[in-house]
């Protein structure tokens, strides 16, 4: 883990704000598992997103949660349902989760954690991918990181790099199957230390085999998130 930056994220924990409404004393939390464990997501139900979404939204309804969290460093069988994360020459695919995802309605706002610039924003249109695409570039203590927020609502991604975004701005929407890359509505959230020539975009699955580098570039999103407490 890059000890520096979560050593920084922890200490200011306590200004973040929150990242999706929530409220810990009446809203409900459900921890989501797409891991081969889930015996119900069939590849009948991942590889059709209306089956999907349906699915996600039963499990929310069923537990009376207002959204589904979970994923960082889960290794999914998900992933199946699309050729971005198979390996160009048949090798090892993608399958470790970079990111935390929280599922919920298409429309739910996002407010910015912390003052950021807009680094960058893209549309990842490929079917299985991050959809309408926005990367944070933030500076805590003159340490600089950088969020990623994917599966987007493409009204979102109508910005301007270098543009600056203030702390709890709504600035992103979770968006529908067909601007967020065909996956049932949610937010995907990362943190990354360097981004390296990435615009717009950085893988938020990784091979198995490499999980040591991302992860340790890629530290768990809840320590800005900081929601895995109300689970």
């Amino acid at each position: 883990m890059s000890t520096s930056l979560i050593n920084i994220l922890e200490k200011n924990k306590q200004q973040y704000y929150p990242v999706v409404p929530f409220d810990p004393e009446n809203d409900r939390l459900l921890k989501m598992d797409f891991t081969e464990a889930n015996k119900e997501l069939t590849q009948d139900v991942i590889e059709d997103v209306s089956k999907f979404s349906n699915y996600v939204d039963a499990q929310l309804s069923n537990a009376g949660a207002r959204y589904g969290i979970g994923g960082y460093a889960e290794h999914r069988s998900v992933y199946s349902r699309s050729k971005v994360f198979d390996s160009p020459d048949g090798g090892e695919p993608r399958r470790l989760h970079l990111g935390v995802d929280i599922w919920g309605k298409a429309g739910t706002p996002v407010f910015a954690p912390l003052g950021g610039m807009v680094h960058s924003f893209k549309f990842n249109d490929r079917y299985g991918d991050y959809g309408a695409t926005i990367v944070l570039l933030h500076q805590l203590e003159s340490f600089a990181f950088y969020t990623l927020w994917g599966h987007l609502s493409l009204r979102d991604i109508a910005l301007v790099e270098g543009q600056y975004i203030n702390r709890e701005q709504e600035f992103a929407h979770f968006g529908e199957p067909h601007e967020n890359g065909h996956w049932p509505p949610h937010l995907h959230f990362q943190i990354i230390e360097n981004i390296e020539l990435h615009e717009g975009d950085y893988p938020g699955v990784c091979r198995l085999s490499d999980q040591k580098f991302y992860l340790k570039n890629c530290p768990d999103p809840d320590l800005i998130l900081q929601m895995n407490q109300y689970l």
